[in-house]
């Protein structure tokens, strides 16, 4: 057993390295095919060193890092060839230079005025780049939750940190020893939140529209978020049942990647979606897998989500929410925030969407509360708030980068020639 086990293992990685080198072929002939990046353009990176499965980490930046352009250019900083060709496919999505290795990276650095740096993750390649002094290294993250995630004390390791407001200032300030909140800890809001729009997929009607929106099955007993198996099938069922409700099915990407038994719940309530269309065509329910993600949440009347950071997108648009309530004892729940006082939705209950849908939907006490929890967390959310917000705290960085500069007389940037000991990965090696 552990022969053929060792032989599916061998073979995956033939496969993945096959991929590889063809993504890292066809990201280097479409940016040949373009314009070359001009010198000294560029104010503003994303360092993103992820692959194509985690491309939603910086996609919801997309729109946000636009506005932000308009001022102040920004280009990616792509160490993977999967995440490269995809952000180079991508309309919307900001310059793209791919950069495998530090040589790569450092060369390009070179070429630029790159005065912040932003990372939506916390990829331990980021580390690479913490090594370029002389420029602000932020983490803005790719999204709000009361996840274990976020407080981790890699929070430490970046000259500054956007925040969304004072519940995740709380949240830090209960875990991290010796940090200056007031210093490192900027406030913003949830930027994207500004953008939650787009072409809906279904002509609109008298219909109750309700958005499950899970989250994968998670790697160790702590993060059994995932509902799919066990609120998903019921839920979704009895949604598709209802003559009265469209559903909106958007679940993670990564949705089966550690548990198949997971993935193939999943696979069958996507099916089940599909025959109910075919059944009923007016129904217009929605598979969602697009890469886009805000029209969704804007348009739901309700949102069934896992505990992610799906919880503060939709928290972010201050209209109604069930959580399902994660059926492992062992996942971790963080009960000083949201979690506390949120409207749980039991496994027990999935059956019971319809009524329970309709109940926070009327019911004016869980409404301002949530209008409460709403401002506990993003502070204001009138339209384009945020993303004043957002552009300030770059402004106010670029004035102390300026500072700093003018102070600092020697212009060598001092790093010696480092090999690249963070080549592990599969776009780094093949791609040299």
């Amino acid at each position: 057993m552990g022969i053929v086990s060792d032989g599916k293992k061998a073979l995956s990685l033939v496969g993945q390295a096959v991929s590889s080198r063809a993504a890292v072929i066809d990201v280097r002939r479409t940016l040949a095919s373009r314009p070359a990046h001009p010198q000294s353009h560029y104010r503003v990176a994303v360092y993103f060193a992820d692959g194509a499965v985690n491309m939603y980490q910086i996609r919801q930046w997309y729109k946000p890092l636009a506005d932000l352009a308009a001022k102040w250019p920004v280009v990616v900083l792509s160490r993977s060839a999967t995440g490269a060709q995809v952000m180079l496919a991508d309309a919307g999505a900001p310059p793209v230079a791919f950069v495998p290795t530090v040589r790569d990276l450092e060369k390009f650095i070179s070429e630029q005025d790159i005065r912040v740096v932003l990372y939506v993750n916390q990829n331990t390649r980021n580390f690479q780049m913490f090594r370029y002094a002389r420029r602000w290294h932020v983490f803005i993250n790719h999204g709000e939750s009361d996840k274990m995630y976020m407080t981790t004390n890699q929070y430490k390791a970046y000259d500054y940190s956007f925040i969304a407001g004072d519940a995740a200032r709380e949240r830090l300030t209960r875990v991290l020893w010796d940090y200056d909140f007031d210093k490192r800890a900027i406030a913003i809001g949830r930027p994207q939140a500004d953008h939650y729009s787009g072409a809906l997929p279904y002509a609109p009607d008298a219909r109750t529209v309700v958005l499950y929106a899970p989250t994968w099955e998670g790697d160790r007993p702590s993060a059994h978020y995932g509902s799919i198996a066990t609120h998903g099938e019921v839920l979704v069922g009895a949604l598709l049942a209802s003559s009265n409700h469209r559903v909106i099915y958007r679940p993670h990407p990564r949705s089966g990647v550690a548990n198949a038994a997971y993935g193939a719940a999943n696979a069958r309530i996507i099916a089940a979606i599909a025959a109910a269309n075919v059944a009923d065509p007016s129904a217009q329910h929605v598979f969602d897998q697009g890469p886009e993600l805000g029209w969704q949440l804007a348009a739901a009347d309700v949102a069934v989500v896992d505990i992610s950071a799906m919880v503060y997108d939709r928290l972010a648009a201050d209209k109604p929410l069930l959580i399902a309530r994660p059926a492992d004892p062992a996942a971790a729940i963080d009960t000083h925030g949201y979690l506390s006082a949120c409207e749980w939705l039991d496994a027990e209950d999935a059956a019971d969407i319809v009524s329970q849908a309709s109940r926070v939907m009327a019911d004016d006490e869980a409404r301002a509360k949530l209008h409460q929890w709403v401002a506990h967390y993003f502070g204001d959310t009138s339209p384009g708030a945020a993303t004043q917000r957002f552009g300030d705290a770059v402004a106010e960085l670029m004035l102390q980068w300026e500072r700093w500069h003018a102070g600092d007389a020697d212009d060598d940037e001092g790093i010696d020639d480092v090999e690249d000991e963070g080549a592990g990965d599969d776009e780094v090696v093949l791609g040299a």
